[in-house]
């Protein structure tokens, strides 16, 4: 995967390039189920990461501009948080390889970041209200907004 150009979705299979607008996200993934969350926020129950299920959020910036700057994956439920980290990590290590940097994090799970080109994925259990797990690949929006 090129994740530098965009993030390919399984299923349903459909290719999501960083440069794509609101509109064309709806456009591309309605008739999938796509959600509306709120302004710029989208979600989608897919699979991707070599047949991983989970939910795709969508975050464009500003919320009512149209610049993909982050995938963010998650779950519907979290009843068992390490079996839910371990199977995260061990999908994003299969495409992405191994992290440029693991960290101790909080409650016992690594901190890990993947620096690839101008995309950064970041992976950590924090504690807010108990664990809350983030899976994320941004976009440096910077470099999207100067190809404009």
């Amino acid at each position: 995967m090129d994740i530098a150009k965009g993030f390919q979705i399984e299923d349903p299979n459909v290719f999501v390039p960083w440069s794509v607008s609101q509109s064309q996200l709806r456009e591309l993934l309605s008739e999938h189920g796509l959600r509306p969350i709120t302004k710029g926020y989208f979600t989608i129950t897919c699979k991707s990461m070599g047949g991983m299920q989970h939910e795709l959020g969508f975050h464009f910036e500003p919320r009512s501009g149209d610049f993909l700057y982050e995938l963010e994956f998650f779950r519907r439920s979290y009843s068992d948080q390490k079996k839910s980290y371990q199977e995260f990590q061990d999908h994003f290590e299969a495409v992405f390889g191994k992290p440029n940097i693991t960290q101790p994090g909080h409650l016992g799970f690594d901190s890990c970041t993947w620096n690839l080109q101008d995309v950064e994925i970041v992976h950590y259990v924090l504690d807010r209200f108990g664990p809350e797990e983030h899976m994320r690949i941004r976009k440096e929006h910077l470099k999207i907004r100067k190809r404009k």
